[in-house]
């Protein structure tokens, strides 16, 4: 297997091969891309034959920031007769690892969900038989990915199930709470999803914890903290959503989030601030070297052009930051799903005793 299957946000094609590759050279892996505008998938080739089978078991899937999912595979099946195409797609499967579960995918465009309705068609007969010859099995390590790019032409691979994306195409599926002032809340929410695992959340997202919400209003972000029960100080010259205030959590504090200081440290600090990457990574630093926080969630909004090479200099420079300060701290980024122009920080102190001081 030397080809690599990528989800990613369309448009941002381009960053997601810029990322591949600069991982696999580092891995001591070497290829080529392939992308087309606004596709929502990249493809990226091995030159050596078993490649993409061991770079999708090396790379951290998790440290990724524009792969949404990802699968490795053969590479394309073309040519798919209409009238047969399980027979072509079980003969590359042959040479595959037995997997859990089989997911069925499309790209995340138009075209691609115009193609959903073949994919679920065709899953029961290919389930059925990949059955039959062992190729799905009760527990597994790997997943099987199938990708229908038109109704003659596919991919299919695997994926390792801790080391991939736990929602089909990498896409949560998230409900937008009726009483959330704005749909922003969603990309705090699945930031927590990506960054905090599951068993973690009552430990690191307890009642009572402090918060600030930097660029509050009208509350998205700050809506989320307070349904896990967090007091939170919303920093924000613009007016907030009446029924947060109502819950008696929330202190709404005229001020611009740039230039606010916490009167004492808090668990967490989430900052949603429209402005250019480097002033707002340089707030987040202060706010951490200063030991005014624990945790922390923010956006970076992006450029039109060299948008990952903006969001590493970003992150070098936090690192860098942090080093410096002698503070040891996890710092990962992500494109999620909620994101668009922009994509995620998270940064964890993993100095506990450097906090408030």
């Amino acid at each position: 297997m030397n080809h690599l299957f990528l989800h990613c946000r369309p448009g941002f094609e381009k960053e997601c091969a810029a990322e591949i590759t600069d991982l696999a050279n580092d891995a001591g892996f070497f290829g080529y891309s392939k992308t087309r505008d606004n596709a929502a998938f990249v493809e990226f080739i091995t030159h050596e034959p078993d490649g993409a089978l061991q770079l999708i078991q090396q790379l951290p899937f998790r440290q990724m920031i524009f792969t949404r999912q990802w699968f490795a595979g053969p590479g394309r099946v073309t040519d798919l007769p209409v009238t047969d195409r399980l027979t072509p797609l079980l003969a590359v499967v042959e040479s595959f690892p037995p997997a859990g579960a089989l997911i069925v995918e499309t790209p995340d465009t138009n075209d691609g969900k115009e193609l959903g309705a073949l994919g679920k068609k065709f899953a029961v007969p290919f389930t059925k038989a990949l059955q039959t010859r062992k190729k799905l099995i009760n527990r597994s390590a790997w997943q099987l990915h199938l990708v229908f790019l038109s109704g003659t032409e596919a991919c299919v691979g695997v994926s390792p199930v801790a080391n991939s994306s736990q929602w089909v195409m990498g896409i949560p599926r998230l409900r937008m709470p009726s009483s959330a002032p704005s749909r922003a809340t969603l990309k705090l929410e699945e930031a927590w999803h990506h960054f905090v695992p599951a068993q973690e959340w009552d430990d690191r997202l307890a009642l009572s914890m402090k918060a600030v919400d930097l660029g509050a209003a009208p509350g998205g972000w700050t809506w989320q903290l307070v349904k896990r029960g967090m007091f939170v100080d919303a920093i924000d010259n613009g007016p907030m959503d009446k029924a947060l205030m109502d819950s008696g959590q929330v202190n709404h504090i005229l001020a611009d989030g740039f230039v606010y200081e916490p009167k004492k440290p808090v668990d967490w600090l989430v900052c949603d601030i429209v402005d250019k990457p480097a002033r707002v990574a340089g707030m987040i630093s202060r706010w951490v070297t200063k030991g005014w926080c624990r945790e922390v969630v923010f956006n970076l909004k992006l450029p039109m052009k060299q948008r990952y090479a903006e969001v590493k200099k970003c992150e070098e420079r936090l690192m860098a930051e942090m080093e410096s300060a002698g503070i040891r701290a996890t710092i990962n980024f992500k494109q999620l799903y909620h994101d668009r122009e922009e994509v995620t920080g998270h940064l964890r102190v993993l100095s506990p005793s450097r906090f408030g001081q």
